[in-house]
């Protein structure tokens, strides 16, 4: 079988991306005055600190709290895992409550995560609005209705193939590929 490897993003493009995303987050939340933003444990807080970074590169004067989020013992798969569980930090030094909530993960699939961020989240309080970024949203193959506001690139893919991310600080550069499991 023929190898299926893919260049989503390249790292222009992935530069791009991330611009784009802050430019409409400023459309719909002005000066972040009352937004948090919130990146789920472990790879959606990469891209939630490009955004934020993103944001006060455009305007320094944002005061944006932006935080890290658990959603390990939230999943609904975590008693089925064979190997044991190590949860990583939620860091949450604000309030949440009547606040607007950005989610944010790399890889929307099918719907768990976003679910089990969501049950995590309200462990912090009730925010007034919640909405969902993702870098990558593989269309196909929901499993729960959720889908993103903020989206970087929708991706058509089969349930076979996988989306890796790589981030530059973390795996030494900013690419997306697409690939079935075969080709690693």
């Amino acid at each position: 079988m023929k190898k299926s490897k893919r260049v989503i993003l390249d790292a222009t493009h992935f530069d791009l991306t991330i611009k784009r995303l802050a430019h409409q987050l400023i459309e719909n939340h002005n000066d972040f005055n009352n937004t948090v933003i919130l990146g789920l444990q472990p790879r959606g807080i990469y891209l939630a600190d490009r955004i934020k970074s993103e944001l006060l590169i455009i305007n320094n004067n944002f005061k944006i709290e932006s935080g890290a989020l658990d959603i390990t013992f939230y999943r609904d798969d975590f008693r089925r895992r064979e190997e044991p569980l190590i949860p990583n930090e939620t860091q949450l030094n604000f309030i949440i409550e009547d606040k607007n909530v950005i989610l944010v993960d790399d890889v929307l699939f099918t719907g768990r995560s976003i679910r089990a961020g969501l049950d995590a989240m309200l462990a912090f309080g009730r925010p007034r609005k919640v909405e969902l970024l993702v870098l990558i949203n593989r269309r196909y193959e929901r499993q729960l209705p959720i889908q993103a506001k903020y989206i970087g690139k929708n991706v058509h893919s089969v349930s076979s193939e996988r989306v890796k991310v790589s981030w530059k600080h973390t795996d030494g550069e900013d690419k997306v590929i697409l690939y079935t499991p075969k080709d690693e």
